[in-house]
C-alpha cells in the first residue's frame, strides 16, 4: 500500500494521528521550556515532496533538521524541519541565548535541539502506540542544519517504496508575545501503512 492508494477516510485517520501527536509535543515542549505553550490544531496534510519542501519557504530555506527512525510493529521515520524563529524560542527559554543566524549556535546548543526533538517525537511515537496497542521504539536522533530541498531529497532517496507523498503536520505554537511553527513529515513505510491505519481501526 502507498499514499496513492488512500482514501478521504483513510487519509481523516492520518490526520487525527498528526492532532493526538501534536498535542503530546506541544505539552512536552512547554514542559521543557517551563512556560506556557498553546497551539493551534495541526494542519495535517498528504504532500508530494515538493509541495513540503514550498510549505517550509523553498528548497534553499535554511532549517534546522532532526532525523529519527522509528520500529517495532511498524517502521519508518519522522523529520522534524525547525525554522530560525523556533530555534530562538527553545535556546532564548532555555539558555538565555539571542540566535542571530544558525552558523552561531554551538555544540552544546545543537546538543539541547537535538533533546527537545527527540522529546517531541517520542511525545508523537508513544502517543500512537498506546492508542493502537503497538511496540514502537525510536533511534537516537541525528540533527543537522541544511537547506530544506538537501535534507527532504535524503529522505526521498530513503523510502521512495512509500510513493512520493509524505504525512505532512505544520504545528503553530503560541508562547507569550511569540507565535513560531514546527514542521514535520512522517513516512511509516509502505507496509507499516497498511498496520497503522489498522491500528485504529481501518480496515484495508
Amino acid at each position: 500500500m502507498n499514499y496513492n492508494e488512500l482514501n478521504e477516510m483513510h487519509i481523516d485517520i492520518l490526520k487525527e494521528i498528526g492532532n493526538i501527536g501534536a498535542g503530546n509535543a506541544a505539552t512536552s515542549l512547554s514542559q521543557m521550556l517551563s512556560k506556557r505553550i498553546d497551539m493551534n490544531v495541526p494542519e495535517v496534510k498528504i504532500l508530494k515532496y515538493d509541495d513540503a519542501i514550498e510549505s517550509i519557504g523553498g528548497a534553499e530555506n535554511v532549517v534546522v533538521g532532526i532525523l529519527v527512525s522509528f520500529h517495532g510493529s511498524i517502521d519508518g521515520i519522522i523529520l522534524f524541519l525547525l525554522k530560525k524563529e523556533f530555534v530562538h524560542l527553545v535556546l532564548n527559554s532555555l539558555m538565555g541565548i539571542n540566535l542571530c543566524k544558525f552558523e552561531d549556535i554551538s555544540e552544546l546548543e545543537l546538543s539541547a535541539l537535538s533533546e527537545i526533538g527527540n522529546i517531541m517525537v517520542s511525545s508523537y511515537v508513544n502517543s500512537i502506540a498506546s492508542l493502537t496497542n503497538m511496540a514502537i521504539d525510536i533511534s537516537v536522533p541525528s540533527l543537522n542544519i541544511d537547506m530544506a530541498g538537501a535534507l527532504l531529497e535524503a529522505v526521498a532517496a530513503e523510502f521512495a517504496e512509500a510513493a512520493d507523498k509524505v504525512i505532512f503536520i505544520k504545528e503553530k505554537f503560541y508562547c507569550g508575545e511569540e507565535t513560531v511553527y514546527s514542521n514535520m513529515l512522517l513516512l511509516p513505510s509502505a507496509s507499516s501503512l497498511k498496520i497503522l491505519l489498522k491500528g485504529f481501526g481501518m480496515e484495508i
